[in-house]
């Protein structure tokens, strides 16, 4: 309860904020993982929950105490999205919560309310996507207004929807095999022994998707450095960059060194990573990675990408290839960060276009002639897509966006022929029924070109 208040009061990142929680807490291992779930199902839920909520109470919810606020979310949150929890349980665990914090003068209402509810919620419905797209949208899908409205024009009501009801879903635990040491085939079987579900990815070679249910982090296959987490479209992006033994490879915003990491992995000891990032403790998590997996290469720097890096190749030379996985809104993960959608901002995306411009200017600078380019978002907004890449390319006259047909055969299907590579998950979805699909991601390979003789 305290947690999803953070969030929702101070803007607090979820995942840290529950982290920290739950270190304190020293719950045992079922309890970790019902807070977890109550605390990103509320958040993921919660434009849905707050709309049954509203309908319950005779008083302005927006009014009501942030500790108030929670424990009501939370408290319809299993009232009408778990199955492992009895209603009178539900509320009765809300109202004590709330006394043990202080608020003994809100029980009668958080009791009566999540009563009423549990009583009477089924029959509340919500606006029609027909006749009130953005209500629907907002209410039933849980989006914040100010994304109900952009979805709607950017893809239309029904698209909207479905873009935003797959984001509202658990995202599934999708492995990289580490190529180095092992393949995905003979690790499949081994998996299969502790998640029966598991099963090869569709679309990288690498991947292998666990499915909803599996905590790998304590997995020997991890341990021994086998497998590592990292969706399937994550994996595409690296796909792209088509990294080659021998080559030297930037990664220019890398902790916590995924891709850094799978790009280890492909050139097997032959050739040279360096990873940079500008927050100095993250950088730590690189190494652990590298050595977990058992793979070499990899040197880490502290730096701000925004800046000039153009020192980096004074001593060896420009960059074979460099990869930019920007920062940015994260909406394409939505699945993973549910949090993100209350806390962003429209400001925010043009903010977040400028860091990303300099970004790739700043490393355009060391990436030699004929060299490779990747400028990757788990994004859907234009902004900080197409629109940052429209821009680094107007003022680039000598290099060229790689097109379809060059880029590495299993990204080809989401490619487009502009060359940008765009994954979206409701429609992922859609074309393999069986399976989960993949987070939201753009991706393009940009070309510096040779000179002309």
């Amino acid at each position: 309860m305290r947690v999803v208040e953070r969030v929702q009061r101070a803007g607090a990142f979820a995942d840290l904020a529950l982290h920290n929680a739950l270190v304190q807490s020293h719950m045992p291992a079922a309890d970790r993982g019902l807070a977890t779930e109550l605390v990103y199902g509320t958040l993921r839920w919660r434009g849905r929950l707050d709309y049954l909520i509203s309908q319950a109470l005779d008083s302005d919810f927006a009014k009501l105490e942030p500790l108030v606020a929670s424990a009501l979310r939370i408290g319809a949150y299993q009232l009408f999205f778990s199955d492992r929890i009895p209603a009178n349980a539900a509320v009765d665990e809300a109202v004590r919560c709330v006394r043990a914090m202080g608020l003994e003068r809100a029980t009668g209402l958080v009791n009566a309310v999540l009563r009423k509810l549990a009583r009477d919620g089924k029959d509340i419905t919500f606006p029609s996507l027909e006749t009130d797209s953005l209500g629907h949208l907002m209410h039933a899908c849980s989006l914040p207004e100010w994304l109900a409205t952009r979805w709607l024009e950017q893809y239309g009501a029904e698209e909207a929807a479905s873009l935003a009801m797959t984001l509202n879903e658990p995202a599934p635990v999708t492995v990289r095999v580490n190529r180095s040491r092992t393949t995905r085939e003979a690790l499949l079987p081994k998996l299969q022994e502790r998640f029966p579900d598991a099963r090869l990815g569709l679309h990288a070679p690498d991947a292998i998707v666990i499915g909803r249910k599996g905590d790998i982090g304590q997995d020997p296959l991890f341990i021994t450095g086998r497998m590592s987490p990292q969706d399937e479209a994550s994996q595409l992006v690296v796909e792209l960059l088509d990294p080659q033994p021998g080559e030297r490879i930037l990664d220019t915003c890398a902790a916590p060194g995924t891709k850094s990491a799978a790009i280890a992995e492909r050139l097997n000891g032959e050739g040279h990573v360096l990873a940079l990032d500008r927050h100095g403790r993250r950088l730590s998590l690189i190494g652990r990675g590298t050595r977990r997996l058992g793979v070499g290469g990899v040197a880490t720097l502290e730096r701000d990408a925004t800046k000039s890096l153009k020192d980096l190749a004074e001593e060896n030379g420009p960059f074979d290839r460099i990869l930019i996985d920007a920062p940015c809104s994260g909406l394409g993960s939505l699945r993973r960060n549910p949090d993100a959608r209350w806390r962003l901002r429209v400001e925010d995306f043009a903010a977040l276009a400028e860091v990303q411009r300099k970004i790739i200017e700043s490393a355009a600078d060391i990436l030699r002639p004929g060299g490779i380019l990747v400028y990757s978002t788990c994004t859907v907004t234009p902004e900080e897509n197409e629109a940052v890449v429209r821009g680094f390319m107007a003022t680039r006259a000598n290099w060229h966006i790689a097109s379809r047909e060059e880029a590495p055969e299993c990204v080809r299907p989401f490619m487009d022929e502009d060359g940008y590579m765009r994954v979206l998950p409701h429609l992922q979805k859609n074309a393999q029924a069986e399976g989960p699909g993949m987070d939201g991601f753009f991706a393009v390979r940009i070309v510096r070109n040779l000179p002309k003789d």
